[in-house]
């Protein structure tokens, strides 16, 4: 991996740049300290992840990233600040991660780690598309066998997710997220990790997600089909759906059943 620091505090780009070669095989080909430097920079070379300080001269963090996500390759952005408010919007950026000062060389260790994995399976091969698969069982077993499969075509940015959680950005495989339910104005998002508020709308937070996998199966409810356990009937002819290791019961709404069954096969 090529990696860019974009930092104008002397020490924080050395101490940082010596905590990637110490813990990991990343190669930081450059270390700049202004946005427009940087814009310029990105004109002639590509790099694979940016650790991007916000308060930097000329132009700013956020404003920098803003411009980097309109590029048709996007590097991955590690944010790199002192301040926490930046938080929410580094999420609605998709950043790969949000790393507080001073650094935690625990955290930073633990940071590049899972970066080298991302990397590693974003640029794998490309698993092909299997159109036939076996009828589904009653809980849905081959559908998800074949969901999986599907899922497999998608790009890395339809297979990962940033999740927030306090002042943290958790990259979250979305096969690992079992539904979202919305709440007033958040979504609480519920995976095998634990559950997320997310300051985004159910419709917003959807539209993040792999569409073939996941399903708005009622106003205030999506659900991931591939972990679906039971499809409960109900009354009016709608279902409940109980998932894989979880209590919760997630409804179909009436105006959802006829293309659910159609997805599932029932």
């Amino acid at each position: 991996m090529r990696a860019l620091i974009v930092e104008d505090e002397i020490l924080a780009s050395e101490e940082l740049n010596y905590l990637i070669q110490e813990h990991s095989q990343i190669e930081v080909v450059d270390r700049l300290e202004d946005g427009l430097d940087v814009l310029k920079f990105l004109q002639e070379q590509e790099v694979d992840v940016i650790f991007l300080d916000i308060n930097i001269p000329s132009l700013d963090g956020m404003m920098l990233a803003h411009h980097i996500g309109k590029f048709a390759t996007k590097p991955y952005i590690v944010f790199t600040t002192a301040y926490k408010e930046h938080a929410a919007e580094a999420f609605e950026l998709e950043a790969f991660d949000y790393i507080l000062k001073p650094y935690d060389e625990k955290r930073i260790a633990a940071m590049l780690h899972k970066l080298e994995l991302a990397f590693k399976r974003d640029h794998a091969p490309v698993k092909q598309h299997v159109e036939d698969g076996p009828a589904p069982t009653a809980d849905g077993s081959a559908a998800h066998g074949e969901l999986v499969r599907e899922r497999d075509t998608n790009s890395h940015t339809d297979r990962r997710i940033n999740l927030l959680r306090n002042d943290n950005i958790i990259v979250t495989d979305t096969a690992d997220i079992y539904y979202a339910e919305a709440q007033e104005k958040v979504t609480k998002v519920y995976t095998k990790n634990g559950e997320f508020t997310m300051p985004v709308s159910i419709s917003d937070f959807h539209s993040r997600l792999p569409q073939d996998t996941f399903f708005r199966c009622h106003r205030s409810y999506v659900v991931n089909l591939s972990q679906i356990r039971e499809i409960v009937p109900w009354f009016n002819n709608t279902y409940l759906l109980r998932l894989r290791d979880l209590e919760a019961e997630v409804p179909v709404s009436r105006g959802k059943v006829k293309e659910f069954r159609q997805l599932m096969r029932i």
